[in-house]
């Protein structure tokens, strides 16, 4: 493998100054920029040097996309590859034997009921594109517009992705109950909330005055990412996979950031045991480079040819990125080692919650985890309005991101007021390094309980 030069860091005013032009020059729809002022050089693994020489440990990871850190051997070598052999790297949908490689090694992951009898659709670059195509499709099959999503859900940035995401106002989307403990909005939690969830889809679906005319589709998350690190409960997802079935609604999974091994196991649906009919996937299925793609049932493919496209399917060197993730972690049982020191990460935050009041609750699957941070001063009005839990402490949490930032950590935020602290580490995190996160955490919510934004964190009661 050759060997590449280290990238140069630059001296602290040329830092300040690329940081300041990115601020004049971009708009203002920036999102990681904002939060995260640091200006990244070179990366390996779960490090991220800055330009400024600082060291980050980073759990984002390209919001889940990179499944195994940083520039690793085996992307490298593979995207080498097809470079040096001088394949192209633009064919739109053509046959090559590198897209023949991913396809074959993504179909030897997939629950083995579902690839049996499943059809690809390359889609544009990004996961919102795969979602689109999804809804695309099942419309197509099934004659039907109207769409089912449910609540704190996140599927992109696109129209009909935003409509799903609870984000814009669209007539042919219903959005159901999402069951969660912390926070259950029949104020049950546990099995009792998820029954009545369940329930409450049922019973929409079978009124014929409920006004809800029969849907060309459900899409889900097995875990809600960007909704709070929401997982949904297994039993749930049966009913769903029965209430969808029994009435020929197709059941799409959006696996865009839950796949490839990050909660525990290869696909999220593995936990439940359900086959959707449809799954969206993208993020670390192209090992750090744009990929999506969407997997359904053969019955479902009644897409007359040029239904649906896009110029930049083709990508090879994602092709070849993506082949080598999934077999790496396939080969190497990063899924099983995910769940493993997932579950030893979530029973040290939840420990930090007996000299923390602020933590509110700790949940998440594999590596895919959430700490909600809640005002603990103010539960007393909470329960006297009846609430359950404490409102959400996103001022608080925003802080708790900042100073884990000065203790070279970068984190991400979430829930439906941005008071999640989110964790997305590689699945090549070492046991060192997970210790490591947990400490500066503990450590930075310590530094923010002390600052100025502490009166300042709580937020609207439920």
């Amino acid at each position: 493998m050759a060997v590449t030069e280290p990238a140069p860091v630059a001296p602290p005013a040329a830092h300040e100054g690329i940081l300041r032009r990115q601020a004049l020059r971009e708009s203002a729809a920036r999102t990681y920029a904002r939060s995260l002022p640091i200006v990244p050089v070179r990366a390996r693994g779960m490090t991220i040097e800055g330009a400024d020489g600082r060291r980050y440990l980073d759990c984002l990871s390209g919001a889940g996309t990179l499944a195994l850190g940083h520039n690793h051997p085996v992307v490298l070598e593979a995207i080498r590859k097809v470079i040096d052999s001088g394949a192209p790297l633009h064919v739109l949908d053509l046959a090559t034997p590198v897209k023949d490689a991913f396809t074959t090694e993504l179909f030897a992951t997939l629950p083995r009921q579902f690839a049996d009898n499943a059809r690809i659709q390359f889609c544009g670059p990004a996961g919102t594109d795969a979602v689109e195509a999804a809804f695309k499709l099942v419309r197509a099959a099934t004659g039907r517009s109207e769409l089912l999503a449910f609540t704190g859900a996140y599927h992109g940035m696109t129209a009909g992705a935003l409509a799903a995401s609870g984000g814009a106002p669209d007539v042919r989307v219903t959005r159901l109950p999402f069951p969660q403990d912390y926070r259950c909005p029949f104020g049950e939690g546990g099995e009792r909330g998820a029954d009545i969830a369940a329930r409450w889809t049922e019973s929409l679906l079978d009124d014929p005055k409920g006004g809800v005319p029969a849907p060309a589709g459900m899409i889900l998350e097995p875990v809600q990412g960007e909704g709070g690190v929401n997982p949904a409960p297994d039993g749930w997802l049966r009913r769903m996979r029965e209430i969808t079935k029994s009435r020929s609604i197709p059941l799409i999974a959006d696996e865009v950031q839950t796949g490839v091994g990050r909660t525990g196991t290869f696909w999220a649906v593995e936990h439940s045991g359900i086959v959707p009919d449809v799954m969206v996937l993208s993020k670390a299925i192209g090992g750090s480079l744009p990929l999506a793609v969407i997997v359904y049932r053969s019955e479902l493919d009644v897409w007359q040819p040029g239904a649906h496209a896009g110029t930049f399917r083709g990508n090879q060197l994602a092709m070849a990125a993506g082949a080598a993730t999934l077999a790496h972690v396939r080969e190497n049982g990063l899924a099983e080692r995910a769940a493993t020191l997932g579950a030893r990460m979530l029973a040290s935050l939840r420990a930090l919650s007996a000299d923390h009041p602020s933590i509110g609750d700790v949940r998440g699957r594999g590596l895919m985890i959430g700490i909600e941070l809640v005002d603990p001063e103010a539960a007393p009005l909470a329960r006297t309005a009846g609430n359950a839990s404490p409102p959400p402490a996103p001022a608080l949490a925003a802080a708790v991101q900042q100073e884990c930032l000065l203790r070279g950590l970068i984190v991400e935020l979430g829930g439906r007021h941005d008071a999640v602290v989110r964790l997305l580490p590689p699945l090549t995190l070492t046991d060192e390094q997970a210790t490591a996160v947990v400490d500066r955490l503990a450590d930075a919510l310590r530094a923010a309980e002390r600052s100025p934004y502490r009166r300042a964190a709580a937020g609207p009661t439920r």
